[in-house]
C-alpha cells in the first residue's frame, strides 16, 4: 500500500536507510538494534499516517526527537521509527507568556535565543544540543532544577498522536490521563508528542559564578563539607560538584604529586542572587588546598553552554548511569568518593547535582514521582570500542557501591538493558500501567527496553550484561 506521506519513508534496502536509522544519535556507542522502516515525518498528519501504517503492517512504533538518549531509546528492533527531526517550529504568545515548540527544538541552541529576544527564559537541558522532546518526557532536569523544579512542571499542554492515530491536545482537563503520563514516562510513553506548550519565566538579569577546583586528595573533606553546606546555598543557585581530569578545567595549575591528574570542581551559578547567594561556597575548611578558584564573578549563559559542549564532545562513546542518593553522610561520601577521584578515562566525569531545595515541596500530580535531594550521575567517555569493556566495568563497580544509598534513577541517564531500576512511585507505576492498557491495549508502542519486564520499576539487583 502507498501511504500519503509529505515526509520520507525509507525501508530496509532503500538508499539512505542505514544512515536514517541512526541519524542524530549522539552516543557513538550504539546498540545493534535496527528498525524495519524510518519515517521522516513532516507534520502531525504524517505521524498519524505512520501510526496507521505500523498498525496495518504489524510493526511497533519507536520515536526519535533529539537523539541525545545515551541508551539510544529510539533504536528498537523491527519497528517503524518515526523521526521528528523536522519538528522545529517555535511560536511565542505575548499574551500568555507561553511558547509552543516542536520536540526536535534544541533547548540551548534554538529555544533560548528565540526566548532571549523576548526577555523570557525556559530551563531546558544543560547541554545546548539536547532536544526538548525526550528531555521533557523524562521530567526535565534542567537549569537550576533545585530552585525552579522540573521542566515538566512548566508544560501547559501537549499535542499527541495516540495509538489510535488520533491527533489530540492534552492538558489537566482534556485527555488528562495522557497529560499525566507524558510528564515523566520518557521512552515508555504510548504516543507521539508532536508539540509542547510551555510556560516561560522572566529572563534573569545577572548570572554570578563561584568555582573551586580541588585536588582529589581533598575530595573526601570537600564532599563531607558540601553535604552539609549545600543547605545554606539558596534556591537561586545551581550547585554541582564534578569529578574531572584537567586540563578540562581551564586555569587549573598542575595537580600535586599523587593526585592522578584529576580534580574535584565545586561550582555554583546564581540566577539573580548576586555574590551574597554564593558565600557558603567560600566556607570549605580546606579551601586553601584549591588548585584554582573563581569567586562571585559574572558569567554568561553562552559561556556556561560552551563548557557543556566541551564536556560532552560529539563523536565519542558514552557509558552512563545514575542514582538518586540518600543516607548517612559519612557512609555516603565514602561510597561516592571513588566516582570522583578514580575516573577510568581522561574525558569521563562524575556529577553531584544538588537538589537540596527540590523535595521541600510536593511534586505535582504527574508520572515523575521519584526524587531525593542529591542526584549522582557518571558519564564514562571513550573514543574506541576496545575501551568499552573497561568503561562498563568501572561504572558497574561504582553503581554497586552506591546501591545501598539509591532511591531510584532518572530516566534521562539510564539504560535498562544493563540496569533496570525504580523511576516511579509504586502508586504512579500502577496508574501508568492502567492508562497504558486503556490507551494502547495492543502495545503498539514498545515501552521501555528491558530484557525482563518484571524488573521494570523495581529495586535494581545490580548491572546485567545486555
Amino acid at each position: 500500500m502507498i501511504y500519503p506521506f509529505t515526509g520520507q519513508l525509507l525501508r530496509r534496502g532503500d538508499a539512505g536507510f542505514d544512515d536514517a536509522s541512526v541519524s542524530r544519535i549522539f552516543n557513538q556507542r550504539r546498540p545493534s538494534r535496527r528498525p524495519a522502516a524510518v519515517l521522516r515525518a513532516a507534520d502531525a498528519a504524517d505521524v498519524a499516517a505512520g501510526v496507521r501504517m505500523a498498525r496495518a503492517e504489524g510493526l511497533r512504533v519507536a520515536v526519535r526527537a533529539g537523539g541525545h538518549s545515551w541508551a539510544a531509546w529510539s533504536l528498537r528492533e523491527d519497528t517503524l521509527l518515526i523521526d521528528l527531526a523536522a519538528f522545529t517550529a517555535m511560536d511565542y504568545d505575548e499574551t500568555t507568556g507561553t511558547v509552543t515548540v516542536g520536540p526536535a527544538v534544541r533547548g540551548g541552541l534554538d529555544l533560548d535565543p528565540f526566548l532571549a529576544a523576548r526577555g523570557r527564559f525556559f530551563a531546558g537541558g544543560h547541554c545546548p544540543t539536547v532536544g526538548v522532546g525526550g528531555f521533557l518526557l523524562q521530567g526535565g532536569m534542567g537549569w537550576n532544577c533545585r530552585g525552579w523544579g522540573w521542566a515538566a512542571e512548566s508544560i501547559d499542554a501537549i499535542q499527541v498522536v495516540t495509538a489510535d492515530s488520533d491527533v489530540v491536545w492534552c492538558d489537566e482537563t482534556s485527555n488528562a490521563d495522557l497529560f499525566w503520563a507524558a510528564r515523566g514516562a520518557g521512552p515508555g510513553f504510548f504516543g507521539v508528542v508532536t508539540a509542547f506548550r510551555l510556560r516561560t519565566r522572566e529572563r534573569y538579569r545577572q548570572l554570578t559564578q563561584t568555582t573551586y577546583v580541588y585536588p582529589p586528595s581533598a575530595a573526601a573533606e570537600v564532599l563531607h563539607w558540601l553535604h552539609t553546606a549545600r543547605h545554606d546555598v539558596p534556591s537561586s543557585v545551581e550547585l554541582v560538584a564534578v569529578g574531572i581530569t584537567p586540563p578540562q578545567a581551564q586555569g587549573v595549575r598542575a595537580p600535586e604529586p599523587g593526585d592522578a591528574g584529576q580534580a574535584l570542581v565545586v561550582d555554583g551559578v546564581s540566577f539573580d542572587g548576586g555574590p551574597s547567594s554564593l558565600r557558603a561556597l567560600d566556607t570549605c575548611p580546606v579551601a586553601g588546598k584549591a588548585l584554582a578558584r573563581k569567586v562571585a564573578e559574572p558569567v554568561t549563559i553562552g559561556e556556561l553552554r560552551a563548557e557543556q559542549l566541551r564536556a560532552n564532545p560529539q563523536g565519542h562513546r558514552y557509558t552512563v548511569d545514575n542514582a538518586y542518593l540518600a543516607g548517612p553522610r559519612d557512609a555516603l561520601v565514602s561510597a561516592i568518593e571513588p566516582a570522583f577521584t578514580g575516573l577510568p578515562t581522561a574525558k569521563s566525569f562524575s556529577l553531584w547535582y544538588d537538589l537540596a531545595h527540590l523535595p521541600a515541596r510536593p511534586l505535582p500530580d504527574m508520572a515523575l514521582s521519584v526524587q531525593t535531594d542529591l542526584y549522582f550521575a557518571s558519564y564514562v567517555v571513550c573514543e574506541t570500542p576496545d575501551q568499552d569493556a573497561l568503561c562498563r566495568s568501572w561504572l558497574d563497580d561504582i553503581m554497586s557501591r552506591l546501591a545501598p544509598f539509591s532511591a531510584g534513577c532518572y530516566l534521562g541517564d539510564s539504560d535498562f538493558t544493563v540496569r533496570p531500576d525504580r523511576f516511579m512511585s509504586d502508586a504512579a507505576w500502577d496508574r501508568f500501567r492502567q492508562i497504558r492498557a486503556a490507551r494502547d491495549p495492543n502495545e503498539l508502542f514498545p515501552g521501555y527496553d528491558c530484557a525482563d519486564p518484571a524488573a521494570l520499576n523495581s529495586r535494581a539487583a545490580g548491572p546485567t550484561r545486555p
